[in-house]
């Protein structure tokens, strides 16, 4: 089943063994698109391979340069489900420290797609794309992973305000110097770029099905 196709590829739910899988088609991709999408899937195993056995992160079945296979997870995205039990961000937040304990950060969380609701209710998180891999935690990871936290607690405030405490609301006041930057100077390029190329739109992250 295709879930997604624009010029970065082809994600798509395929059958293995008679196993559901996510399976990521870099061939797809437009021809001057192709090297930045092998490098996004490329990305992408690095942190998934870094997460193995983490629960709420899909597992890396495979990535051969072409094609990338990650296992799949029943749930419905954020914006579909929009958690507004505390327990979700309570799990939510420990997902994330685990994350950035193996010296991952994520850096796409604002899109709601990549925030899952699983049947259970519980979080899972995908699309590690733009993922940080290197595993060095210095000041520039802890400055990223604050801005994951900070995406995080925009969406609690979104469905589930009464849960943040003091401390949550004064992280979301103070964004970190490089998201104020971005917000001030390059956004509207990039949704400018990301709505003309790519058919995204606002914050749902989705691509266009392309022809």
């Amino acid at each position: 089943m295709l879930l997604k196709a624009d010029e970065l590829g082809r994600i798509e739910i395929a059958q293995r063994d008679g196993v559901p899988v996510i399976r990521r088609d870099v061939a797809a991709a437009r021809w001057w698109a192709r090297a930045f999408a092998r490098r996004a899937a490329a990305r992408e195993a690095r942190a998934l391979a870094k997460l193995k056995g983490v629960d709420g992160v899909p597992p890396l079945l495979g990535w051969n340069g072409r094609e990338l296979l990650r296992g799949y997870i029943a749930g419905a995205p954020m914006q579909q489900a929009q958690p507004r039990d505390r327990a979700y961000y309570r799990e939510a937040l420990r997902l994330l420290a685990v994350l950035h304990r193996r010296g991952i950060v994520h850096n796409d969380l604002a899109k709601e797609p990549n925030w899952l609701v699983r049947e259970d209710g519980r979080p899972a998180l995908v699309d590690f794309q733009i993922a940080w891999t290197r595993g060095k935690r210095g000041a520039l990871f802890r400055l990223l992973a604050r801005e994951d936290l900070r995406h995080l607690l925009k969406h609690k405030r979104t469905y589930c305000p009464e849960a943040l405490s003091v401390r949550q609301r004064a992280i979301l006041s103070t964004p970190a110097p490089h998201a104020r930057l971005w917000r001030a100077t390059f956004k509207r390029l990039y949704k400018l770029v990301a709505r003309k190329i790519f058919g995204y739109w606002d914050n749902e992250g989705q691509g266009r099905i392309r022809q």
